[in-house]
């Protein structure tokens, strides 16, 4: 009989009385699966003594390579080898010492259908970003877990609110609605920290769901739902670092399984130090080593046992909840070498899988350095497909929030740098997350420049990411860091709320206007194979404005925007090399039709989305 996660656990930590010695507590990954490309499979073993045994498996195709015993004797790493033909069932692995043999219930699972050549999220697709906590609670009785070092407190703006996984399941076809095909949850895995652990970035445990957000098995069941219309699912992962209450702090497995022995030492955020040739060692080794506060202890990626663990993780949820990608944080804060053997192991075993990582520079350079087949001075080698596109987010808000002289040519000198990426449709753009300020409080709230930005994320040769309220014209404060006023609860989420977006009732009309625009533009580029896959070509910013095409040898899309608060008249001549003659177009936005014969007049603060006729 197949058994849950939850009730192998409870079996390992039920297998010996109180007081017995030894026992097993952990045992990570909780299952593995028959047929990986990788036959290799590293269990972590912990319980009281449990280095003092010896393990034995009698399963057909399942041998004991090796196994490593650490300084910690409560710890056992046991080297499994997998053979291409072994069986999926179950047995015991029996660990043998001077009393009565342990035995502990193992399970090997047949992998989905087709698991291996999953197809990851891509130019087709546009992703929905939910902050779980903030976007609506489906069950309020795991507001407040007892036992856990946090309970929810709603009228606190750094706590717990009561979001949770079944929350997003009963909001999915509102996402679905809205033209999204890809759903990235900030994470959900344990974080059992006294404060801030609705933010999901500071993992106590990396095999379980947190129980505020639901269960494992609640995360595959979102995974599905998800899949049933339309939506991939995309998992937030942490590999820098952890939360200072994760269970390995309590007993850790090496000395130097933390960064700094443990101790306390903060990075200094200097991130280009990993690629400056004249970068002091001191400043390298702070980066990726030191840690990001207090309470988020750096893990050693050079420690083998570290690395074998995180990359096993991520392939375990990969394959457990059939995920379409991940999004991987602080990723340049990892060890380097470490990031090219787990990227490399994780597209080995998944080859259209997509991962996108967060580097949070401006500096086009220092982003391009992490994506794969980029040829780097120091001959780094990366197999990463993606990354978000900080440096032209950058450009965008900050051209829309001071709408001077031509602010936009900063943004299509950051998009001329696109030679510098090997792959640079993989970038994912956005107009903000939970670590930025509102989109629409950035242009000063501005509906028309708001449009311009919606406009610029649907048809750029990227792949948009959405941040959840934004359709609402939800605000924030803009000076300075201020994540609680991001962070805001998704109106409707709550019993009770007055205001409701996911109905409308309550929004005023500004409001509705931009969820009908949202929904008219993701729906839109949704069935748009010439934003999807078409070549770019743009022409200088002139005047604060700025005309771009999008095009294949089907179909051509204008996109002409005026950043000024006055009318203004371009000549058409200037795009002759791809309007051809073209007498007009028809504004997807408003359905007029553009003349386009001599010039084209631009309204105050206006963005035109150009259909052309012909090839």
């Amino acid at each position: 009989m197949r058994r849950s996660f939850a009730t192998l656990f409870l079996a390992a930590a039920c297998l010996a009385p109180a007081g017995a010695a030894p026992a097993v507590q952990h045992l990570e990954p909780p299952f593995w699966w028959t047929g990986m490309r990788h036959t290799g499979l590293q269990l972590m073993v912990h319980g009281a003594g449990i280095g003092k045994l010896q393990p034995a498996i009698d399963y057909p195709g399942v041998r004991i390579a090796s196994t490593t015993r650490v300084a910690n004797a409560n710890y056992l790493f046991i080297d499994l080898e997998i053979a291409p033909d072994a069986k999926p069932g179950s047995f015991d692995i029996v660990f043998a010492g001077d009393g009565a043999p342990l035995r502990y219930p193992y399970q090997l699972r047949a992998r989905e259908a087709g698991s291996a050549m999953r197809q990851g999220f891509g130019n087709r697709d546009a992703i929905y970003q939910i902050m779980p906590d903030r976007f609506a609670n489906g069950d309020p009785s795991n507001d407040s877990v007892p036992g856990m070092l946090e309970q929810a407190d709603r009228k606190k703006p750094g706590g717990r609110h009561g979001g949770d996984i079944q929350g997003a399941i009963d909001r999915l076809d509102y996402i679905a609605g809205l033209g999204f095909t890809q759903l990235w949850p900030t994470p959900l895995v344990e974080n059992d920290m006294p404060a801030y652990s609705y933010h999901g970035y500071a993992a106590t445990n990396h095999y379980r769901i947190d129980p505020r957000y639901g269960s494992n098995e609640d995360f595959v069941r979102l995974s599905r739902e998800a899949k049933q219309r339309g939506i991939g699912l995309i998992q937030d992962v942490v590999l820098s670092h952890i939360g200072k209450h994760h269970w390995w702090m309590k007993d850790l497995p090496t000395p130097d399984w933390i960064n700094f022995g443990g101790r306390f030492v903060p990075t200094a955020h200097h991130r280009v130090a990993v690629q400056d040739p004249y970068a002091a060692q001191a400043d390298r080794r702070n980066f990726t080593a030191g840690w990001f506060g207090p309470a988020m202890p750096d893990l050693n990626q050079t420690n083998p046992l570290v690395a074998n663990y995180l990359i096993q993780n991520n392939i375990w949820w990969i394959e457990y909840a059939g995920l379409s990608g991940l999004r991987i944080d602080t990723y340049g804060y990892s060890d380097g070498a470490f990031l090219t053997r787990y990227t490399q192991r994780l597209m080995d075993e998944y080859p259209n899988l997509n991962m996108v990582g967060e580097e949070w520079s401006t500096r086009v350079p220092v982003v391009a350095h992490w994506q794969r087949g980029k040829v780097n001075a120091d001959g780094y080698v990366s197999s990463l497909p993606g990354l978000m596109d900080f440096p032209l987010v950058d450009s965008m808000r900050s051209a829309l929030a001071k709408p001077e002289e031509n602010s936009l040519n900063d943004v299509y000198e950051t998009l001329s740098l696109d030679h510098l990426y090997p792959e640079p449709d993989k970038l994912v753009l956005f107009g903000g997350n939970h670590d930025m300020a509102r989109m629409f409080s950035v242009v000063g709230e501005d509906f028309d420049r708001y449009r311009m930005n919606l406009v610029f994320l649907m048809t750029m040769p990227r792949i948009p990411q959405f941040y959840t309220g934004d359709e609402i014209l939800m605000t924030s404060t803009v000076k300075g860091r201020d994540d609680a006023s991001y962070r805001i609860d998704f109106p409707g989420g709550w019993a009770g709320d007055k205001r409701n977006a996911f109905t409308g009732a309550g929004l005023s009309a500004q409001q509705r206007a931009a969820l009908a625009l949202v929904r008219q533009l993701a729906n839109w580029r949704k069935g748009e194979p010439v934003i999807h896959t078409g070549k770019l070509m743009h022409f200088g910013p002139e005047n604060n404005t700025w005309v771009y095409f999008r095009y294949n040898d089907k179909k051509r899309i204008m996109v002409a925007m005026n950043n000024n608060d006055k009318e203004m008249v371009l000549p058409t001549a200037r795009f002759e090399e791809m309007l051809k003659g073209t007498a007009n177009g028809v504004d997807l936005l408003s359905g007029k039709t553009v003349d386009l014969t001599r010039e084209l007049r631009l309204a105050p603060k206006a963005t035109l989305l150009i259909e052309l006729p012909g090839a």
